[in-house]
């Protein structure tokens, strides 16, 4: 009867993905709607998102987990790193920097900031690792759903896998951002009914201290191991839940990159990243581990830690068999929800590296947007296949996990390092990268695969990965010359002696044309002109270096910040007329005819969009300076709307004929 019910209530939650996937494939038309959805998202469904993230099926397995394993101490320190240090100092960090430096991918932020060749290395390194975070989840949702059904875990893994890639595949970020908000809607009332529901029939916590193996399940498991310690090497420790769950899996995890790419604008990014690590703590981290409390508490001789067959990760599809099939099939599809909605965002995260920093990079420079677009729902497929593959690597989630963000720690060094120190080049990235990627390989196939060297009875793999990458990166940066700005002696700011002559192309014009008009970012210019990050940014150095612009800084977002100089609005033809006039307003003929339509027939703004064959990137780039120069409020829970202001009211009286 319970499987029945199940099979019911998953079969209809299926049917939503699916239909959410159709209706969201006519916002998709090219491969930044795909795998970026226009940088249209707002701040509650982005902050869904990231919610969504990390309620999955690592958090649906793990949490309770690590409470059977280690205690519940162990637990909530593991949920509060991952919420505190990885999530939301990422968005209060990096949510600005990200958003404003223009590229679509971390691959292609360090191309800009080092070298072309930098960049397929740690494409490499960022599809195994995000093909692993998706096998991960998927193995979660598996474990949940045997454990709560006893089916066959081979053909429920073939099910799930087959479900995830193909509601994706059919309108990529845009469905995953409506089924982040039904799976997040989802989660908020199953997982605190069930605590709830628990609490009812077995008691409180000090209930729980009493039935406990030692009685004291905050610091022991059930077996009576002890918590993982605070500075140890070997994992679990909470140093080495640093590294893993917040430098590897946000810092460095492309999918998060994308979560703050396809903001509205920085200001979203920041915020969402902010509430999604507060509620998600509040709302699943801790619940979850309770529940993990209560499974071990009460039920100890099923798990493996107290004699049983079933994993610890399994706690909750466990307790979940134990309610009424209507109620458990309900908190067994919550569960399903988190890790098929994570796994898909994972599935885009691995596609848009493979697409953006391998295919239209290295493979198919010219491929028009239709080529890119079909080519990303090909390469979707083709992860497919190895992500299957990773599903049966030995170990099950929880080292299935560890090892996905192994592969991440070398990005997130480079990110970390680019930002914030100037001399690093890309000598330091490449050897950094190459070392990091090899040591990896190698651990992987010693360690977890042939068993001939155990690296984890002295220090867990991605701590020493960690230390090996950052180590080789500071040796090799000094066997290299840093770019100019990076050299002794660099100034930011151009005088008459401290430039160099350089000759503009049309490129270069256009680019120092947007800056004039107050288009300051980095992201505006790369987006406007619907080009790679790494041209955009060559662009702008070639500015930079002639003195036709200046930098606001040389670390951080201001880095990317840009403002023209005199020399810079020489190199222009002068406006004149009206034209002139509206560039002291940031504005141009093209905006302000935006403005009157939005002013006065707001339904028509598509057919603007149609006339002026303005992409999705394009449009996002004017719209942020629209909003930034106080024109336009862009609202809109799902797509962008715009709303004009009193100061674009007075500009379209101002200009408009």
């Amino acid at each position: 009867m319970s499987n029945t019910v199940f099979i019911v209530m998953f079969i209809v939650f299926i049917g939503i993905l699916v239909g959410c996937g159709f209706y969201a494939k006519r916002w998709v038309s090219d491969a930044s709607d795909f795998v970026l959805a226009g940088r249209g998202v707002s701040t509650p469904i982005n902050m869904m998102g990231v919610i969504a993230i990390g309620f999955a099926g690592t958090t649906v397995a793990l949490a309770p987990g690590f409470s059977i394993m280690y205690g519940l101490k162990t637990s909530l320190a593991w949920g509060l790193i991952y919420g505190i240090a990885g999530l939301l100092l990422y968005g209060v960090l990096w949510g600005k920097f990200v958003r404003l430096n223009g590229a679509q991918t971390l691959p292609e932020y360090l191309e800009m900031r080092y070298s072309a060749k930098i960049r397929p290395v740690i494409a490499v390194t960022s599809v195994i690792g995000m093909c692993g975070i998706l096998a991960n989840n998927i193995v979660s949702c598996v474990s949940t759903i045997v454990g709560y059904t006893g089916w066959n875990t081979t053909v429920v893994t073939l099910v799930i896998f087959l479900v995830i890639i193909t509601f994706t595949f059919i309108s990529g970020l845009w469905a995953a951002t409506i089924t982040d908000f039904f799976q997040v809607c989802l989660g908020v009332i199953a997982v605190p009914l069930m605590l709830s529901l628990l609490a009812s029939r077995y008691g409180g916590l000090g209930e729980m201290a009493a039935k406990w193996a030692n009685g004291n399940f905050f610091n022991f498991g059930i077996s009576g191991a002890g918590g993982a310690p605070v500075l140890a090497l070997t994992y679990p420790s909470w140093l080495n839940f640093v590294i893993l769950f917040a430098a590897a899996l946000v810092w460095g995890n492309n999918y998060y990159w994308m979560k703050i790419a396809s903001c509205r604008s920085e200001k979203v990014a920041k915020k969402s990243f902010v509430l999604a690590a507060i509620l998600l703590t509040i709302i699943f981290t801790v619940p979850f581990a309770i529940i993990g409390v209560y499974a071990g508490a009460n039920h100890p001789e099923v798990f493996v830690q107290g004699g049983g067959k079933l994993a610890a990760t399994g706690a909750y599809g466990f307790l979940a068999s134990t309610f009424v099939p209507l109620l458990g099939s309900f908190f067994v599809v919550g569960a399903c929800a988190a890790s098929i909605s994570t796994a898909s965002t994972s599935a885009l995260g691995a596609s848009a590296v493979a697409s953006r920093d391998i295919y239209q990079r290295l493979i198919n420079p010219k491929a028009t947007p239709k080529q890119t677009l079909r080519m990303s729902k090909f390469i979707m497929i083709g992860l497919g296949v190895v992500t299957w593959i990773l599903c049966q690597f030995p170990g099950g989630a929880t080292y299935l996990f560890a090892f996905a963000n192994c592969w991440l720690v070398p990005p997130a060094i480079l990110l970390m390092l680019g930002a914030i120190w100037p001399r690093f080049n890309n000598a330091g990235a490449f050897v950094g990268a190459l070392v990091g990627m090899i040591f990896m390989c190698l651990c992987t196939l010693l360690n977890n695969v042939l068993h001939v060297f155990v690296i984890d009875k002295w220090i867990y793999m991605a701590t020493a990965g960690f230390l090996v990458t950052l180590v080789a990166a500071v040796i090799g940066s000094f066997f290299g010359k840093p770019k100019y700005y990076g050299k002794a002696g660099w100034e930011r700011v151009p005088t008459a002696s401290n430039r160099i002559d350089v000759t503009l192309d049309d490129f270069d014009k256009q680019v120092l044309s947007l800056i004039r008009l107050g288009h300051c970012y980095q992201a505006d210019i790369t987006d406007y002109m619907g080009v790679d990050s790494a041209k955009a940014s060559a662009s702008v150095e070639k500015l930079d270096q002639g003195g036709l612009i200046v930098r606001a800084g040389m670390t951080g977002t201001k880095f990317y910040t840009y403002e023209i100089t005199e020399k810079g609005e020489k190199a222009l033809a002068p406006l004149t007329g009206a034209e002139a006039e509206m560039a002291k307003d940031k504005l141009s003929p093209l905006y302000v005819e935006l403005l009157s339509i939005v002013k006065n027939n707001p339904e028509k703004q598509a057919e603007f969009v149609k006339k002026h064959e303005i992409a999705s990137m394009k449009m996002a780039a004017i719209s942020s300076h629209l909003t930034r120069q106080g024109y336009i409020i862009e609202g809109g829970l799902f797509k962008r709307k715009l709303r004009i202001t009193d100061k674009g009211a007075a500009a379209v009286a101002k200009y408009a004929k």
